[in-house]
């Protein structure tokens, strides 16, 4: 798996962001997007009574109220080091080429996911 020194520059943006909003939030994981335009969007994992999404899925929704149309990226932060289907399902129906990130707290690559084609 690459280092996070060997990644692209804005890869490395987003594994930040992603580590940033779990550290923030205390969530059990973290998550960033990147889309088409450049722009990042962060997400943590939702638990409520009436609502739950995955970091992942909740990034996805932040870049979709957001007015984006295309992912170019996208990673999470977990312990766990897996994704889920439906998170990795949102994220490819945008970014169908996009590649997931699975990284550990410490922003370490674990994985690289990318759809089935």
């Amino acid at each position: 798996m690459p280092e996070t020194a060997e990644l692209d520059p804005e890869d490395v943006k987003i594994v930040t962001l992603a580590r940033s909003a779990l550290a923030r939030t205390g969530a059990q994981e973290g998550a960033a997007v990147r889309d088409t335009a450049g722009r990042a969007y962060t997400g943590v994992t939702v638990a409520l009574p009436s609502l739950a999404l995955t970091a992942l899925q909740a990034a996805v929704a932040a870049a979709v109220a957001s007015g984006a149309t295309g992912l170019e990226a996208a990673v999470v932060v977990s312990g766990s080091g897996s994704v889920d289907a439906a998170s990795l399902a949102a994220v490819h129906e945008l970014g169908p080429a996009a590649p997931v990130l699975v990284a550990d707290q410490r922003g370490n690559i674990r994985d690289v996911l990318r759809a089935v084609t």
